[in-house]
């Protein structure tokens, strides 16, 4: 006889839903490896040190995948800037990133012998990735099965549920964005969570539009993935250019080599090429304190949104 314990790979962003989703599993007598995905623009709903300490709290495995470092993060951007599903209101290409996710995970699971995977997605919360539509465009994409136990009696059933691996009987019938029967469960659980917040940065318009000039440019890469989400910015002869805002941004500036310190009243500026040092000295220049409006005015034909 097979004694094994049964094992679950969790999709887990730290929220509520998919904190609920590993104690439902856990419950159905499931070990749980936590897979966390360090994503370079957002979407996680905690920081890294808050959701370990729910994962060792409730003795859980948490993987972490770095996606911001190589070797994920060359072929996330290339996932992110040519996305085939489409995208949103921005750049967020939600399905894209959901089947990369997936992918991953896949082969985690793969490796270690790991039969589930689940995640915490509910019907209806979220509209480029969780109504039925978009879920069937992923789940065709991937070819193997991902068991959503807070919305499993909403859904066709999976194979993990045919064969008796997870009682369907158990799971659950959530729909839609209000976190009503989830914040009860919650307090069954005594769990804690984070409030929603956060959100990704590629759903920002005005962002979103400098990210794609940047992807273009093949100019983000693990050193300067954190310039991309700060500052204000320029493009002037191929020439990428950041100019601080405050001191905490002219700080991470000057830690790169292409760049012009800040002093009081002054701000860093990060340029991509050294031929660019000449305009970084007029930008910063301009964005000094007490600056005049003109020269900065003279500065926008250049600006990045």
């Amino acid at each position: 006889m097979n004694n094994k314990q049964k094992e679950a790979v969790v999709l887990y962003s730290g929220g509520l839903d998919s904190r609920l989703t590993i104690m439902l599993l856990q419950d159905q007598g499931f070990k749980i490896t936590a897979l966390y995905f360090n994503l370079p623009y957002g979407c996680g709903c905690c920081n890294v040190s808050c959701n370990f300490n729910f994962t060792q709290r409730e003795e859980i495995n948490m993987k972490i995948f770095d996606v911001t470092k190589e070797p994920y993060l060359t072929e996330y951007l290339k996932v992110i800037s040519n996305p085939k599903y489409g995208t949103g209101t921005g750049i967020n290409p939600c399905k894209d990133c959901k089947i990369y996710i997936f992918i991953k995970a896949k082969e985690y699971a793969d490796e270690n012998g790991i039969e589930v995977i689940a995640t915490g997605e509910v019907l209806g919360q979220r509209p480029m990735s969780q109504v039925p539509r978009a879920m069937h465009i992923i789940d065709d994409a991937l070819g193997f099965e991902i068991l959503r136990p807070l919305s499993a009696k909403l859904l066709p059933e999976t194979s993990y549920e045919k064969k008796g691996l997870v009682d369907r009987s158990k799971l659950l019938d959530i729909q839609g964005r209000r976190r009503i029967k989830q914040m009860a469960l919650a307090d069954e659980y005594s769990i804690k969570y984070p409030s929603p917040g956060g959100g990704c940065f590629l759903c920002e318009k005005e962002p979103s539009k400098r990210l794609k000039k940047l992807f273009e440019k093949n100019l983000v890469n693990e050193n300067t993935l954190p310039l991309s989400i700060m500052g204000r910015h320029f493009m002037k002869d191929d020439i990428w250019f950041v100019v601080a805002r405050n001191s905490n941004e002219s700080a991470k500036i000057e830690s790169y080599k292409t760049s012009i310190m800040g002093i009081k009243g002054q701000p860093s500026v990060y340029f991509s090429n050294e031929s660019g040092i000449e305009y970084a000295k007029e930008l910063q220049k301009a964005y000094s304190t007490g600056a005049s409006l003109e020269k900065r005015e003279i500065m926008l034909v250049n600006k990045l949104q």
